[in-house]
């Protein structure tokens, strides 16, 4: 790649970037996008506060990549389940089904590295429905479609929700 190609250097402040809410109890705090990375991968922030889910959903466009920085997160993909502390890392492939819970009993924050770049923008729309008070879940569907993104409801995650008395979001 030759200099005009390259993308700009980018500094994130420790603290820095954009917030915004998602769902109850999950946020997000945008730190690189695709414009940064000449669209080869986009990082953020999740800050998790306790009972959080974020629903089961399937990406058909991008693998995401997590590491837990406070706090317990649970995970589960497919059949496989596991729950996180600080340092852990765990893959969430493109078209498996996938799900993210705080698992423990203080607020918990995970790094998402998604790649290729491009599904920070799913964050950043929805973050700007939540803020303006106009999410429905007629607009998430026709949000997430946008985006190769599907939600589901298997058969393991009303035993998720009651093993680590999670909230459940409205529509799920």
């Amino acid at each position: 790649m030759d200099a005009a190609a390259s993308p700009p250097l980018t500094i994130v402040q420790p603290g820095a970037g954009r917030v915004g809410g998602l769902a109850p109890g999950i946020g997000v705090v945008f730190k690189l996008n695709g414009a940064d990375t000449g669209g080869s991968v986009s990082v953020v922030e999740h800050p998790f506060e306790v009972g959080a889910l974020v629903p089961p959903h399937m990406h058909t466009r991008e693998d995401e990549y997590s590491i837990v920085v406070e706090g317990e997160i649970g995970f589960r993909s497919g059949d496989r389940e596991v729950v996180l502390g600080p340092g852990g890392y765990v893959t969430k492939p493109r078209n498996e089904m996938h799900a993210m819970w705080n698992a423990g009993p203080t607020p918990a924050r995970m790094i998402e590295i998604i790649t290729p770049a491009g599904f920070e923008g799913f964050f950043a729309e929805l973050a700007d429905l939540v803020a303006a008070d106009a999410f429905t879940m007629d607009a998430m569907g026709v949000l997430a479609s946008g985006y190769g993104l599907s939600f589901g409801s298997p058969d393991w995650l009303p035993d998720v929700v009651a093993r680590f008395s999670l909230t459940v979001p409205p529509g799920v």
